[in-house]
């Protein structure tokens, strides 16, 4: 089995010798692409909606992304735990196990996505209805989830496949998958929305045929790869071991990413008592928020895959080095990128909307927010190198305490009675450093124990 690097074959213990700074680089690269060009993709959906749509639709579309967010960040929670298992199972140069975890993972995913589906059709309108969706989009919004639900049992798959595709050390094809699926999207948008006149829900149609097209691809390719992630269809089953190693790690770290989803619903249900012009505005700001924090994610994915590769193969000198180098790219990234958003912010908000009492929500969102989100890093790269190491849930425990539990203090305990935008903006980078102060403390107290110093 080899890895695909820059047009050659490299063996999967390339990620185990050789200079690490440049092929964590090389290796974040594509995975940051390709969710930046996703989110362009699905920012395409926003702009259709605010600027070719019906009034309302931006904020009947944006109404919907913490839902929607609380479900992907399930999905993509759990795939951790398929990059961690085989990513181990690789280092270790233990086949069987691996390809047994692929065949696993994909099968479970697919479960997954069917139940989820069936849950998130019961409760959509529930949903909508408990974060106080503005009445005047409400039932654009029902529309627009509704139809989104049917594509998860497409969403689940891709990012298992794509996850085990990481974990050989193969980030661009899932790039190239995106690619694809992105640019269908945007022409679906605008066919569906500006020739059918299909308002929120074209744009509904347009995600979930591009979610289709996107898995599709990933498996055919899964079921091309030679060696140990080749996936054969008839080989799909679940596992007891593989599934119990997976589970282990990706629950608590979808446990976590849901819980923190669910914070950003109650402050979307804040936002919302602002009105349907804040929650466009909000919209509108938050696609950059999205941008960002895919650079402080594809280093998280690069120190969890190095970190599973290494920590498998008991190289935990290069574990340290790991987490470090990850951590400086993944800051410097994510704070050169966020500076040119806020240089250019009064002229990107109005890709997405044109009416000026949006436009001055968004710009208040993109001020308050974009220049702190470095600090994401702080626990999501050092939670994601822990995860490499098998170490998945006090990560997950920080980030309920972090950003859940002190969120939901500071919304409902500190925010009310001041109707201060500001106020409830501000909790979003104070919570990032605590949290990220939590999670750095234990992590130097686990490498203490488990990566000494003068350790190969």
């Amino acid at each position: 089995m080899g890895i695909k690097d820059r047009g050659r074959v490299l063996p999967a213990s390339d990620m185990t010798s050789g200079p690490l700074a440049k092929r964590l680089l090389f290796f974040a690269l594509p995975i940051a692409a390709s969710s930046i060009l996703q989110q362009l993709f699905n920012s395409a959906d926003v702009a259709v909606a605010g600027r070719f749509a019906a009034p309302g639709a931006i904020a009947a579309v944006g109404s919907n992304s913490v839902i929607v967010g609380l479900f992907v960040n399930l999905f993509v929670g759990l795939s951790v735990g398929a990059n961690v298992v085989v990513s181990q199972y690789i280092g270790q140069k233990r086949g069987h196990e691996a390809t047994a975890a692929v065949h696993t993972a994909v099968t479970f995913s697919v479960i997954c996505g069917l139940v989820m589906m069936c849950i998130a059709l019961a409760l959509s309108r529930f949903m909508l209805e408990l974060i106080d969706t503005p009445e005047d989009v409400l039932e654009r919004a029902v529309n627009y989830l509704r139809i989104y639900c049917l594509g998860i049992p497409f969403i689940v798959p891709y990012n298992f496949c794509a996850a085990a595709l990481r974990a050989m050390g193969d980030a661009k094809r899932p790039m190239y998958c995106l690619i694809v699926s992105g640019l269908l999207n945007i022409v679906l948008n605008l066919f569906f929305v500006i020739v059918c006149g299909l308002d929120v829900s074209g744009v509904a149609i347009a995600t979930v045929i591009s979610n289709v097209v996107s898995t599709t691809m990933v498996v055919v390719i899964l079921c091309r790869e030679k060696g140990d992630v080749r996936l054969e269809l008839r080989r799909l089953r679940i596992e007891k071991e593989p599934l119990r190693h997976i589970l282990y790690i990706g629950m608590p770290a979808a446990v976590s990413s849901v819980v923190f989803s669910i914070s950003n619903i109650c402050l979307q249900s804040a936002i919302n008592g602002f009105g349907s012009a804040a929650v466009g505005g909000m919209t509108a700001a938050i696609n950059f928020e999205n941008f960002c924090y895919f650079v402080v994610n594809a280093f998280a994915q690069s120190a969890v895959t190095f970190t599973g590769h290494n920590y498998g193969a008991g190289e935990y000198g290069r574990c340290r080095k790991i987490m470090r180098l990850c951590m400086v790219e993944g800051m410097l990234g994510t704070e050169a990128l966020s500076l040119i958003f806020v240089l250019f912010s009064s002229t990107l908000i109005r890709i997405f909307t044109v009416v000026p009492e949006e436009i001055e929500y968004a710009m208040i969102r993109v001020d308050y927010i974009l220049p702190f989100m470095f600090l994401e890093c702080t626990y999501e790269i050092t939670g994601s190198s822990l995860r490499g190491m098998g170490r998945s849930t006090m990560p997950a425990l920080f980030t309920v305490i972090g950003t859940v539990v002190f969120r939901l203090i500071w919304v409902y305990l500190l925010f009310p009675g001041t109707e201060n935008l500001v106020m409830l903006l501000i909790v979003y980078p104070i919570s990032w450093a605590l949290t990220g102060g939590l999670t750095l403390v234990y992590y130097f107290v686990v490498r203490r124990k488990v990566l000494p110093r003068g350790s190969n």
